[in-house]
């Protein structure tokens, strides 16, 4: 049992540090910021609001900006908080949701679905035998939100724990 936890401990540590190496990355606001206005000024775009990608949820990230991904972060934190402790198949599904709704956004963004679904894996791994997810796991979502945490405010957004 020592040497799963482990691996899972060492595998954790090394993309944790993906993770906040993801983090410190910056996408420089005006790009983005031209992106979308330069959407929000074509209506021949209006197209891309009615894809599939964005009838999903996780695909409206994209869409819908920095708001868009914070709000959809606090949902899954939600949906992980509400997972039964000893339910590996529901830290999973946070996990899979995180990981899909990860590939919407950009910049440092990025890290809170990493985090976020780094620590769903662990504590899917951990629920089996009762335990909880690492420190470092915990350490990263919490990091993500600090990092985040200036770019979802300015969207009207606070990012939860």
């Amino acid at each position: 049992m020592k040497k799963p936890l482990t691996a899972v401990a060492t595998a954790v540590a090394v993309l944790t540090g993906g993770a906040l190496a993801g983090c410190s990355v910056s996408t420089p606001a005006p790009a983005e910021s031209t992106r979308f206005t330069t959407a929000a000024s074509n209506p021949d775009n209006s197209t891309e609001s009615s894809s599939p990608a964005a009838s999903t949820g996780l695909g409206s990230s994209a869409a819908g900006g920095a708001r868009a991904a914070c709000e959809l972060f606090n949902k899954l934190v939600a949906d992980y908080a509400a997972v039964s402790p000893t339910d590996p198949q529901g830290y999973e599904d946070v996990y899979t949701k995180a990981q899909d709704a990860k590939d919407t956004v950009s910049g440092n963004l990025k890290g809170l679905f990493t985090s976020l679904g780094l620590l769903a894996i662990d504590h899917s791994s951990a629920a089996e035998s009762g335990g909880k997810p690492s420190r470092e796991s915990e350490d990263a979502v919490r990091d993500a939100v600090f990092a985040n945490a200036g770019t979802c405010t300015a969207e009207g957004v606070t990012l939860r724990l």
